[in-house]
């Protein structure tokens, strides 16, 4: 494919801007350190807990708006073997914000954690947390590979330069402002990227829609045209697998660190709670757009585009299908501003997942094992990890050339085996380290005997219906539902009987190894201070909370 100029000067610009951007806020964020009551973590991590309403609400969607979101959900509806029944991201994005601010904002908000592990570590201790903080922090490094792909597949899609060149290109961008600025560059990135993606997206849906090469959508969505109904169809033995995979990717999302530091950096409990709701209803507006384009891209006969026959799908690019479809049913100015507004869905994505990855490590996983680590150690910790995490993640694109799989892995993990025990350690006081370590084996066995051919794990544990299509089982029963339910029920039994057993003096207490008795109690992990006071300390300056 020919280099396509104006798109690449565009690209050029777009990433000279949000670095810009991202050293100016670290140069801010400098001068907060210097002024910081707190420790300086809370500052790299958090921006010092001064997010106000409208910054949050940018930071929050546009970590969730990603790149994969947009072309993903566009892939979905144009695959002829899925179809917008399985592309439901937007709902599944916002049922998951509506839960997280009824449920989950405040009693974190009010307990001032620095991430979403510090529950576990006040109550468990610290090595125990240690080891359960590996799942969202192997999560968020997954979810990195899913980002940059987007991204890279953008940049790609009009110059000769090879995807995986694209890809480092765009890694190296996002891993540099994140380096300098922490949180706040995210942050303020994040406002300009998901203005960028707002305007466009919207700005080119309509120019999609009046191009002549289509058949009227409203027709393609039930009968076979040019592929089968973009619809989709859900067969009777479908509907637990589509139910598991709704719960996962909605329900699952509360167990990524990237929720929790959206509502832990707000200025106030009522502002996190707000920011999710606000953004319950922003992600569904955004993902409206590529529901359309890939409605149209499943009912346009290609040979009347410059693009030709056989289709995207034919040819093996249903991945690419957004920008394909923009750079041949739209004039060349359009294509340029959708392909900015996938760059800034993929970039706000990417640094929030290298955040979120570097602030369990550094914070549940490296001061477990260095204790007395000084602020500045910790500091270059947070830069190294930054880099490493982006290195990591970079590579995995190597593996798997789909938008989708990884993603969907990400969240099947956190669905699995965190969800269970961020809602006993929240919500259920009963809860022990015992319970705990065994709901941690009970989920991580029976997922891993569930199968996974994205890694070549073979089924092992059979459902009734479980089938064999073209050499794989399939599994047809909602298996990440059970491996998640297996273990919340594990979980409360062995914490109620280690309780039981140690109260009663049935066993002795020298073997009680996780201090059953002692486990209410605060440690240092998580820095606990008057909820109120830093609430109304901080709603005194919010970041910016009317723009930026």
């Amino acid at each position: 494919m020919a280099v396509h100029i104006p798109g690449l000067i565009t690209m050029v610009i777009f990433y000279l801007l949000v670095l810009g951007i991202g050293i100016w806020a670290s140069l801010k964020s400098k001068k907060m350190e210097k002024n910081a009551h707190g420790a300086q973590i809370e500052v790299s991590f958090l921006a010092n807990r001064r997010v106000g309403l409208i910054v949050g609400v940018f930071t929050m969607t546009a970590t969730w708006v990603g790149g994969a979101f947009i072309i993903g959900v566009a892939e979905l509806v144009y695959d002829p073997t899925k179809g917008l029944i399985w592309a439901l991201f937007p709902l599944q994005m916002s049922v998951s914000f509506i839960i997280g601010g009824l449920f989950f904002a405040k009693p974190m908000r009010d307990k001032n954690y620095i991430t979403m592990m510090d529950p576990f570590q006040r109550k468990y201790g610290k090595s125990l947390s240690g080891l359960l903080a590996i799942v969202p922090f192997i999560s968020e490094v997954m979810w990195v590979p899913v980002t940059l792909t987007s991204l890279g597949v953008t940049v790609s899609i009009f110059s000769d330069l090879p995807l995986s060149l694209c890809i480092w290109i765009s890694a190296s961008v996002a891993i540099i402002y994140t380096v300098l600025g922490g949180l706040y560059s995210v942050a303020f990135t994040d406002v300009v990227q998901l203005s960028l993606v707002f305007c466009s997206l919207w700005l080119c849906a309509p120019f999609v829609l009046a191009s002549n090469v289509y058949t009227d959508i409203t027709k393609t969505a039930f009968n076979h045209t040019y592929q089968a109904p973009w619809l989709g169809r859900l067969e009777s033995d479908g509907v637990w697998r589509w139910i598991d995979n709704f719960l996962a990717m909605s329900v699952g999302n509360l167990a990524f660190q990237d929720f929790h530091q959206r509502t832990l950096s707000s200025s106030s409990t009522s502002t996190a709670r707000m920011i999710c709701f606000i953004a319950a209803g922003v992600v569904i507006v955004l993902g409206i757009p590529p529901v359309l384009i890939g409605a149209i891209a499943a009912s346009t006969d290609w040979n009347l585009t410059s693009y030709g026959t056989p289709s995207p799908y034919e040819r093996g690019e249903a991945a690419m299908v957004l920008p394909i479809t923009l750079l041949h049913l739209t004039p060349t100015v359009i294509f340029v501003i959708g392909m900015g507004a996938i760059a800034g869905a993929a970039m706000s994505s990417t640094d929030s997942c290298l955040l979120a990855a570097t602030s369990i490590f550094t914070t549940n996983i490296y001061k477990v094992i260095r204790h007395q680590a000084s602020e500045r150690e910790l500091q270059w910790v947070i830069r190294l990890s930054v880099v490493v995490v982006g290195v990591v993640g970079t590579s995995l694109t190597y593996l798997d050339n789909s938008i989708m799989a990884f993603w969907i892995l990400s969240a099947d993990l956190t669905y699995t085996i965190m969800l269970p025990q961020l809602i006993c350690i929240l919500f259920i006081g009963v809860s022990n380290g015992y319970g705990a370590i065994t709901g941690y084996i009970v989920a991580f066995v029976m997922r891993v005997l569930c199968g996974e051919p994205v890694f070549g794990l073979p089924v092992i544990l059979h459902f009734p219906g479980c089938t064999l299509e073209d050499g794989v089982y399939i599994q047809h029963w909602p298996f990440k539902t059970i491996c998640m339910l297996s273990s919340l029920v594990s979980i409360l039994v062995l914490s109620y009987l280690a309780s039981l057993l140690f109260d009663k003096g049935i066993l002795p207490e020298r073997w009680d190894v996780f201090k059953v008795n002692s486990q209410g109690s605060p440690a240092d992990g998580a820095r606990e201070r008057d909820g109120d006071k830093t609430d109304v300390q901080n709603e005194k300056e919010p970041i910016l909370d009317t723009g930026c």
